[in-house]
């Protein structure tokens, strides 16, 4: 037997073409051209809102073929499609991610919120005094007037 078809009858050879035809790559490199991690794929809302207008006008069949063509997926469309009849176009623009901002306060807020901090301390202290009257009046003895402001209570 010739050594070809032993050798190509066994494991493929040292520094061999594998089935993918293309060079081995133990040890080598990576390429450097090829980004290390994939990036989401991010549309404007322009051509989101032109894909949607694109397949809005095709007739029966011929969104796959769009969606081909353009490498977009069934449910982005739904999507946008989504967006575009809750918000019209403008839904399609670009949201920021996370919570909502909280609102800065105003100057005269902070003021208005500072005043209502002290007025409830004083009514506090108040209370406290009239709380301490009453039991002081209940000790003694003595009758507490009748306020028609009481009634209003």
């Amino acid at each position: 037997m010739n050594e070809q078809a032993v050798e190509s009858a066994g494991a493929p050879r040292e520094g061999g073409t594998e089935r993918s035809g293309g060079p081995r790559s133990r040890g080598a490199a990576p390429d450097p051209q090829v980004s290390e991690r994939a990036t989401r794929r991010r549309f404007k809302a322009e051509y989101k809102a032109r894909i949607v207008r694109e397949a809005d006008a095709c007739e029966r069949g011929e969104i796959g073929a769009l969606l081909r063509r353009e490498g977009l997926f069934a449910s982005q469309l739904a999507s946008w499609r989504a967006e575009v009849r809750a918000h019209g176009e403008l839904g399609l623009a670009a949201k920021k991610r996370g919570p909502a901002p909280k609102v800065k306060a105003s100057a005269r807020e902070i003021q208005l919120e500072r005043e209502k901090r002290q007025l409830e301390k004083r009514l506090a202290k108040a209370e406290a005094i009239i709380a301490f009257q009453k039991k002081v009046h209940e000790l003694l003895g003595i009758p507490l007037k009748s306020h028609e402001l009481d009634e209003d209570d």
